[in-house]
């Protein structure tokens, strides 16, 4: 018993310094817990910092941008929400921690893991075989819920809310994994193919995974019975509710807040100041949008400022094998929102008066 709230313990500092550190370094008191540990835990690190990239990328153009703060809600540091924004945070930093341990695991990084070759041999369908080095899943979902299942040490309705999340990250893997082969036969002629299952990129998972926010359901559950507590009552209306939503589908429980607004006390920090886009090549219709999402329906103007730009130019190829570049400047407009200003200049106002839409 005593070994077993060791662990817990272990694995929750692990992660809580792992989300809560600007190096994404380990602690030091990793030093005391199992070789097992100690050998993942970087593995584990770059998969919760993975994790959170990807949700900034995916949400960069939005009104919720997972902030730092979305660290904190993934370790319940203090505050215990369940909104649409947290349950994509746990199942992103759950997806990002099992892929990066299922890659180091194939590219050997590992003494106790390896390829998956347990359908090798097989015939997997018409004119091709199992074969190859299939990346270890089984290895990355197994150790990856030791270390992120073990921060839910509760059993109330927003612990397995988060468990639940943590396993559609996890199914997000499995499920964007590919198929790649290899012909074999004479000249060439690819009469038999040898395959294998490999990891998708991980921007195709953040990709799967912001649908699946998209689609989140709330869940309504009993509030008199949830008040109950661990009580039998109050797990009788979790598993009601939860025997109607499939695996695969991220869920939540409240609504989320203004984030329009700063509110220090949630750690939001509001669209003032946020960046948005206009113009420029290849923008998607939703980037095109962000001016109107981010600044004026949230009662914003939208200020341009020019800015000075430094990159590499007119490079060329020397023999040999440098390449050599120079550097050109040039002024870009961007777009920023800010306060509407009744005192501002009759010429600041015109400009921006086609931008409240």
């Amino acid at each position: 018993m005593k070994r077993s709230t060791f662990l817990i313990l272990s694995i929750t500092g692990v992660y809580s310094a792992i989300l809560h550190t600007a190096a994404w370094s380990v602690n030091n008191f990793l030093m005391t817990g199992p070789k097992a540990y100690l050998t993942y835990s970087s593995s584990v690190a770059a998969g919760a910092h993975s994790g959170m990239e990807e949700c900034k990328f995916q949400f960069g153009w939005e009104r919720w941008n997972c902030p730092e703060s979305a660290l904190q809600l993934s370790t319940h540091n203090r505050l215990r929400s369940a909104t649409r924004e947290t349950s994509f945070v746990h199942a992103i930093s759950s997806a990002g921690v099992m892929y990066t341990l299922t890659r180091n695991c194939s590219l050997g990084d590992f003494e106790s893991c390896g390829c998956d070759d347990s359908r090798n041999g097989r015939v997997g369908g018409r004119g091709w075989v199992w074969g190859g080095c299939s990346d270890n899943v089984e290895f990355g979902e197994k150790v990856s819920k030791l270390f992120v299942d073990a921060l839910e040490t509760g059993h109330d309705t927003r612990a397995l809310i988060n468990l639940h999340n943590n396993e559609v990250g996890r199914f997000a893997v499995k499920d964007t994994m590919r198929r790649a082969c290899k012909c074999h036969g004479v000249s060439g002629s690819c009469s038999i193919q040898t395959c294998w299952l490999q990891l998708a990129e991980f921007r195709e998972i953040g990709n799967y995974l912001k649908i699946k926010y998209d689609q989140a359901h709330k869940l309504e559950m009993d509030k008199r019975r949830m008040r109950a507590g661990n009580s039998a009552d109050s797990r009788g209306a979790t598993a009601e509710t939860f025997h109607h939503i499939h695996a695969t589908e991220l869920v939540f429980l409240e609504d989320s807040p203004d984030y329009c607004t700063r509110n220090a006390s949630l750690g939001h920090h509001g669209t003032e100041g946020r960046e948005c886009l206009q113009t420029g090549k290849n923008l998607s219709q939703w980037e095109k949008r962000s001016c109107r999402r981010l600044c004026t329906e949230c009662g914003l103007r939208v200020e341009e400022r020019r800015a000075e730009v430094v990159a590499s130019c007119n490079c060329k190829f020397h023999w040999c094998c440098t390449v050599r570049c120079e550097q050109c400047r040039t002024m870009v407009a961007k777009h920023f929102c800010t306060r509407r200003d009744n005192a501002a200049p009759n010429h600041i106002r015109q400009r921006n008066r086609g931008h409240r839409r």
